[in-house]
């Protein structure tokens, strides 16, 4: 008998439009010999199953069920693929707890935490042979904060929204006149912003995840940007990025990262599928830390499925191995 799987996607952020581009490459990957699949949509005025003839069928919050005609529909296990609040930020994970339903992602206390990359870099600071750039972590902004960070940082500088996703409100700042500008854009779009210290390397995305056979590190995808940086265009448009899967690292590089991921991968107490990301630091090739994503994202230009495929997996047999473990507590 299939398992019934909720398929979350929507949000409340404008990472929205990533969700729903990554659960319809799950839903088209997932085995429907084994999985019936309910695509829900989560938005801030209304959830709800929207079925084949357009009908919308809302959930009912109280046990997270759906009622098509006189059937009720309860679900064994839940597919989060909902990038942004509140998908990835611990909301939707905690209320999933409340109600004893399994979900395959992280849970709500490490997805709350991993969606703050200030905290983050603080809880994964100490790994063995892992670094973190120097940065400042600002809780707002006034007409002094571009002096104050150019005295205690050097240029050229990396400006991101300390909670957001797909490099929303980022930028890269090599000038101290552009800082201003920077910090206004990134605070538009969260009340925290991180300020670090460009390292200068290579820019790798590894993904990780739990499965059957524990904890395992997909081979790693080399990221050359065609922009400055890995910005939200060069993240989401066709060849507007080189990206080369399994990226090019010495064994020992690659012996190195795969030990430090899963040290970060246990610390912060992961499940699931994450996907993290790092520099080799040019001349010495050390290890820095830039962020961890807890709902990476499923589009056809995402890193996990070129990961899955470079790994020799089938995609769809990957996310299935993702629901069993999710079933398995």
């Amino acid at each position: 008998m299939n398992k019934i799987i909720a398929l979350v996607t929507g949000g409340f952020t404008g990472e929205s439009v990533v969700s729903f581009k990554s659960s319809a490459f799950v839903e088209s990957q997932l085995d429907s010999k084994k999985y019936d699949v309910f695509k829900i949509v989560i938005l801030k005025d209304e959830w709800y199953y929207e079925d084949k003839k357009s009908i919308k069928h809302p959930i009912d919050r109280n046990d997270f069920s759906i009622k098509i005609g006189d059937k009720k529909i309860t679900f064994d296990a839940v597919f989060i693929m909902l990038h942004g609040s509140p998908g990835e930020d611990g909301k939707l994970q905690g209320y999933f707890d409340l109600l004893g339903i399994p979900y395959t992602s992280c849970d709500a206390l490490t997805s709350s935490i991993t969606m703050n990359k200030g905290y983050t870099k603080a809880v994964v600071d100490g790994i063995q042979g892992l670094h973190v750039a120097k940065s400042v972590q600002l809780f707002g902004n006034s007409k002094n904060t571009s002096g104050q960070l150019l005295s205690s940082l050097s240029l050229p500088l990396f400006i991101k929204p300390n909670s957001g996703g797909s490099s929303i409100g980022m930028s890269k700042v090599t000038a101290a006149e552009e800082l201003p500008g920077a910090l206004e854009k990134a605070f538009n779009e969260d009340t925290q912003v991180l300020v670090e210290e460009f390292i200068q390397g290579r820019e790798f995305s590894v993904g990780v995840y739990n499965g059957k056979d524990g904890i395992a590190v997909l081979p790693a995808t080399e990221v050359i940007p065609s922009n400055d940086f890995f910005d939200f265009e060069a993240k989401y448009t066709p060849g507007a990025t080189e990206e080369i899967t399994p990226g090019r690292m010495t064994n020992e590089e690659k012996s190195n990262v795969e030990r430090i991921v899963k040290d970060v991968y246990i610390k912060l107490n992961c499940r699931g599928m994450v996907r993290i990301d790092y520099f080799l630091q040019a001349e010495t090739s050390n290890f820095y830390f830039v962020e961890i994503n807890t709902i990476p994202g499923q589009t056809a230009q995402s890193f996990i499925p070129q990961q899955v495929k470079a790994a020799g997996m089938n995609i769809g047999e990957f996310y299935g191995e993702l629901i069993e473990k999710a079933l398995e507590k």
